[in-house]
């Protein structure tokens, strides 16, 4: 899976999950402000990651994501750690 498809599934089930408009996910967009998360929240968004790409989360992968960018970064990493 390359970079373009990684962002482009996580944007659809960021906009089906959240209730967030698809314009308002910019790669320098705050993550947490734009889509309005709460603790509650990020669980949700752990799960979905999880289901979306097998891949595991734990809070401090969260350190230091702060946009949009840093967040599909993340979930790249963890995919081509996963592929090895």
């Amino acid at each position: 899976m390359n970079k373009e498809e990684i962002i482009a599934r996580i944007n659809g089930f960021l906009v089906d999950e959240f209730e967030v408009d698809n314009d308002d996910i910019e790669p320098d967009a705050n993550l947490k402000d734009t889509l309005g998360l709460d603790s509650l929240d990020y669980v949700d968004l752990v799960v979905s990651i999880e289901s979306n790409f097998g891949v595991k989360l734990v809070e401090a992968d969260f350190v230091g994501i702060a946009t949009f960018q840093n967040f599909y970064d993340l979930i790249e990493t963890k995919l081509k750690a996963k592929a090895v």
